[in-house]
């Protein structure tokens, strides 16, 4: 979508003044994407996944292959790269989902209901797979959410009320996310 006013700065980048070939390569290497309906590509395994977006962005394998096992390992998938998504579980396949948007390394990390399909336990998993990130990375998270214990452990929440972002100043919690 393109933007009705204003300006949007990432990283000293003005998106709107990129073209459509800048923005998919701007995307790729700066925003990772979770989104609610989290399918994974049916064909391909959850390493292959995961893989995708530094396919895309033409690195090679030896960086790729290292990379995008650590972070199924850390969401973890250790025992399950090889699988494919229609014998997986739908956690496990968010978590798939999880990993391929935080392989790239992003600035940027935009996430609806991240932690739908995870039991209690895996969602305090990546809650701290998140908060390592924000503080290894200095990575930045936009995350719609209903689950509230997601929503305490952010840094910054806000609620949509009639059509208006208002701040929950009482939910604000430590410096996680």
């Amino acid at each position: 979508d393109s933007i009705d006013s204003g300006e949007i700065h990432i990283d000293g980048i003005r998106l709107g003044g990129l073209s459509d070939t800048e923005l998919v390569k701007f995307r790729n290497r700066h925003v990772g994407f979770v989104l609610q309906f989290h399918h994974p590509l049916p064909e391909l395994t959850p390493l292959e996944n995961a893989e995708m977006p530094m396919r895309i962005a033409r690195m090679p394998a030896e960086e790729r292959l290292p990379r995008a096992t650590g972070l199924l390992e850390r969401v973890g998938l250790r025992e399950r790269l090889a699988h494919r998504p229609g014998t997986m579980s739908g956690g496990e396949q968010q978590r798939v989902a999880i990993a391929r948007a935080l392989v790239m390394q992003p600035d940027v990390l935009l996430a609806d209901e991240p932690t739908g399909d995870l039991d209690e336990h895996t969602a305090d998993t990546l809650h701290e797979l998140l908060s390592e990130m924000h503080r290894e990375s200095g990575l930045t998270s936009i995350i719609a959410t209903h689950n509230p214990r997601l929503a305490a452990a952010c840094h910054r929440v806000f609620r949509l009320e009639d059509g208006r972002l208002k701040e929950e100043t009482h939910l604000r919690h430590r410096e996680n996310l």
